[in-house]
């Protein structure tokens, strides 16, 4: 069966499949076909990918591949009728694209629809991989932008003094700003809506900033659950108040298929101290940071805030290294007997019943639309398409 790499759209960085991934995936079954120059960007040159076992061909070819892989999800015009695309889909923000691979019947696997807490897909997430990246990047950013160093040090001029960051939000992508936040030697403040995140932030060295009334604020997929307007605006005079003598703040908190929340309204900007950055790891949905402006970074009463929208693809050949992992593994766990098989008892596309952990009301796995149909588990995405 090939299997098709292309070059990402212009402004992405990273690729969907690396060198070292090729070995693994020809030894399933698969032909693998690479767009000559898809991994230039994240330093994986088309040698690399020939001296493992790709086929280093044109754009055209490898977009006509039985199925393909990619990050972004290519323009429908470019996929014909009854491929396979395993992609990055964001079904439930653009709607759209489920609609137009259902017209040409199109079968879409959407990587950020990993069922996250089922253990056998946890070498498949995407989110997770990426988040991790996006964190760790974030808290670099930060310290790029400000004007003083972060661990303290004492020197015969006298001592200085360690840098404050508060992380908002306590994910796989706050967790990992935490732990890189402190090993860069500053003190670490974080919050988050879910209480039993407390824990987790003290085992990285961050200081756990609890709010009155605080409840374990996440669903069952290890995501935050919406909140009220009440106690949004109670978390956000909380940490926001901590915030105000920090250097760094950085933003992570995400709700999946929404708007991101805000986290930093546009009055508590004006509060902090002169010098601070925001790094806003939610710009590309919205922003955390009522002042952010995507792709962009700017100043606000003497404070920095940063909205590069795309984290991970700034570290391209490592997120691509990862991502590549997460598809090979995907991908290759689906071919059976050199037959690329998709079974509808696999928890992994199509998501546990109901009544099981893993299970997500509405929102199903991997598969999302396929034989010109959305996946009967899919209920709340037909309900957005329709």
């Amino acid at each position: 069966m090939k299997l098709g790499v292309i070059t990402e759209p212009e402004g992405e960085n990273r690729v969907a499949i690396v060198p070292n991934s090729i070995p693994k995936l020809n030894k399933v079954g698969f032909e693998v076909l690479v767009e000559s120059g898809a991994g230039t960007s994240s330093n994986y040159s088309d040698a690399e990918f020939e001296s493992k076992g790709a086929s280093v061909t044109s754009r055209g070819d490898a977009l006509s591949a039985d199925i393909l892989v990619t990050i972004h999800m290519p323009d429908s015009s470019q996929l014909k009728r009854g491929q396979v695309i395993a992609c990055v889909a964001d079904p439930f923000r653009h709607p759209e694209r489920v609609r137009e691979c259902i017209d040409s019947s199109i079968t879409l696997l959407s990587m950020d629809m990993i069922p996250r807490r089922l253990s056998r897909a946890q070498s498949m997430d995407f989110n997770s991989s990426q988040d991790n990246l996006a964190g760790y990047k974030a808290v670099l950013m930060g310290a790029a932008h400000i004007g003083k160093s972060i661990p303290m040090m004492t020197t015969s001029a006298g001592t200085v003094k360690p840098a404050k960051f508060v992380i908002m939000g306590s994910g796989v992508a706050g967790l990992q700003a935490i732990a890189t936040a402190k090993r860069l030697g500053a003190i670490v403040f974080a919050s988050d809506v879910r209480k039993s995140a407390a824990e987790q932030i003290e085992s990285v060295g961050g200081r756990f900033i609890e709010v009155e009334g605080m409840d374990d604020f996440e669903d069952e997929s290890g995501y935050a659950k919406p909140l009220t307007p009440e106690f949004i605006q109670k978390v956000n005079d909380t940490v926001c108040e901590v915030a105000k003598d920090a250097d760094v703040i950085v933003t992570t908190a995400r709700i999946f298929g929404r708007p991101a929340p805000i986290t930093i309204p546009a009055d508590a900007v004006s509060s902090f101290k002169s010098g601070a950055v925001i790094v806003d790891m939610n710009a590309d949905v919205g922003g955390n940071c009522e002042l952010t402006e995507a792709g962009q970074i700017v100043m606000h009463n003497d404070v920095t805030i940063v909205g590069i929208e795309n984290l991970p693809g700034t570290i391209a050949s490592t997120a691509s290294m990862l991502y590549s992992n997460n598809l090979t593994n995907f991908v290759t766990s689906l071919m059976i007997d050199g037959e690329f098989t998709m079974s509808m008892e696999d928890d992994v596309l199509v998501g546990a019943d109901e009544g099981s952990d893993f299970h997500v009301p509405g929102m199903g796995g991997v598969l999302i639309c396929s034989e010109g149909a959305i996946h009967p588990k899919q209920s709340r995405l037909s309900e957005v398409v329709e």
